[in-house]
């Protein structure tokens, strides 16, 4: 999105000025009195599967098995302060404060309250009508307290930090009983290169419905804000491959410059070489722009970019390294990482291949299944489905949307991206065998050799269901089947 956000109306307009809905009267409706039945059935601990659409269930899910939220919370709790801020994101948030203060004059005569929060749900500042704000108060709805869902349960800020794209939390869809009252929506602002969510913004009403313009207008507003986000990732880019550019002028061999996010920005021929990548991938040389990055397929990698990430903090000069399965089929290899750094933080990575140098990666990949989760939720139409771990025998990725292959057929996952999907499932003997393929070990039933070598799980020998391991992935799914 490029120039101004347009003008924003949050409420249908008469002829006789602004509707507002009474006091009350949110529960009025057939749809909001199903929904407040739902509520009150998965508070006393019942099943739900009508009644109230998936995205605000799957919340409520994380609110009671994952957050533990208190339902008779009245007020939301202080939020902790952040000293590992970035220094730029002062200017993300100024630009987010400057929307949050236009909408807000805009709000005003509606009755309504603008919110802008950081990545973790802390409200930063707080615009709107003044009366609906001192009610909002009432709530800690007001700087320096967490709206998180963690924090608060299920709410427009919070809950948009949790999936893409805006959110609508209308009455007793709310976690808390407290904020039954309220309408709000909320859409966070995401950074380009990792996804993460780094900010929101939310519109809020006491006792009156939200427009249907609102959503649409929040989406706006946070592609207007995401363009800095995308001016800093270029920057950032420009950095990284300077400092490759000048590792490589130096000393030869197989290297990779690599973001914040763990994609590629640039690579050596040895490098895309070795990875086997020549007639699969175009040669990589300055990818500047977000979209024309890739992922390396190195099992273990995003551990040890976290990992280097974190020990960077105590020293510039900091680098390590870590033994991955880089070459199908050969011992691993070692990979040596050092940070990329601008103004204090961490902007890539370089890694360089077949080199010890620095401190030695001891996290390892834990081969030791735990315990499985309460439950995995997918989406069937319009029900969620709580699946036993044991009951999905592989997850197949088709971009963002997940599917889950069960006993009870065909069922996409509630959570987006393959990445949150495996770290959800890890500890339960899933493994990721393919880019866009994560495998129940636990039902593997046999292992088919192609004819060029390559490796397919059967995992139902009755229906013939077959999964594709890439060359990459086969030593380590080797290792752990023991075969």
């Amino acid at each position: 999105m490029t120039g101004r956000v347009p003008p924003l109306v949050i409420a249908p307009r008469r002829p006789g000025g602004r509707e507002r809905v009474p006091a009350g009267s949110l529960a009025a409706t057939s749809s909001a009195k199903e929904v407040a039945r739902a509520w009150e059935n998965f508070a006393a601990g019942e099943n739900v599967e009508t009644g109230v659409r998936p995205e605000i269930l799957a919340s409520w899910y994380r609110c009671r098995d994952r957050y533990d939220v208190d339902r008779t919370l009245d007020v939301a709790p202080g939020a902790e302060g952040d000293e590992d801020r970035r220094s730029d994101d002062g200017v993300i948030f100024t630009a987010l404060g400057g929307l949050g203060a236009l909408a807000g004059r805009e709000v005003e005569r509606d009755g309504a309250v603008v919110t802008v929060t950081d990545g973790d749900g802390r409200v930063l500042g707080s615009w709107g009508d003044p009366s609906a704000q001192r009610r909002a108060e009432l709530h800690n709805l007001a700087p320096w307290s967490s709206w998180s869902e963690e924090c608060t349960g299920t709410n427009g800020m919070g809950t948009s930090l949790e999936v893409a794209g805006p959110v609508t939390v209308t009455g007793p869809e709310h976690w808390c009983e407290a904020f039954h009252h309220w309408a709000c929506a909320g859409t966070s602002v995401r950074d380009v290169v990792t996804g993460a969510p780094v900010a929101s913004i939310n519109i809020s009403r006491w006792n009156a419905a939200l427009s249907e313009l609102v959503p649409p207008w929040l989406t706006k507003a946070a592609a207007f804000v995401e363009q800095e986000i995308y001016r800093r990732a270029i920057h950032e880019a420009d950095k990284v491959i300077a400092e490759f550019t000048r590792k490589c002028a130096h000393s030869g061999g197989a290297f990779l410059a690599m973001d914040r996010g763990g994609n590629v920005l640039a690579a050596t021929e040895s490098a895309v070489a070795m990875l086997g990548l020549a007639g699969e991938a175009p040669f990589v040389a300055g990818a500047i722009e977000p979209a024309r990055r890739w992922t390396p397929d190195i099992a273990g990698l995003p551990e040890v970019l976290r990992w280097a990430k974190d020990r960077v903090r105590g020293s510039a000069e900091w680098s390590g390294y870590a033994l991955l399965p880089v070459c199908p089929g050969e011992e691993p290899t070692p990979v040596t990482v050092r940070a990329v750094v601008d103004a204090n933080h961490v902007v890539g990575m370089l890694c360089a291949f077949g080199v010890r140098e620095g401190e030695a990666y001891g996290g390892g990949a834990d081969d030791e299944l735990g315990p499985l989760p309460r439950s995995v939720i997918g989406m069937r139409n319009d029900r969620l489905v709580l699946l036993a771990p044991s009951e999905i025998r592989y997850a197949e990725a088709d971009r963002n949307i997940v599917w889950l292959v069960t006993e009870r057929g065909r069922i996409q996952a509630a959570t987006r991206g393959l990445d949150n999907v495996e770290r959800s499932l890890a500890s339960c003997g899933f493994r990721r065998v393919h880019r866009r393929f994560l495998v129940n070990l636990r039902r593997v039933a046999e292992i088919e050799r192609g004819i060029k070598g390559e490796l397919f799980l059967i995992l139902d020998s009755r229906g013939h269901e077959f999964v594709p391991v890439s060359r990459r992935h086969a030593p380590d799914l080797r290792r752990l089947l023991g075969v």
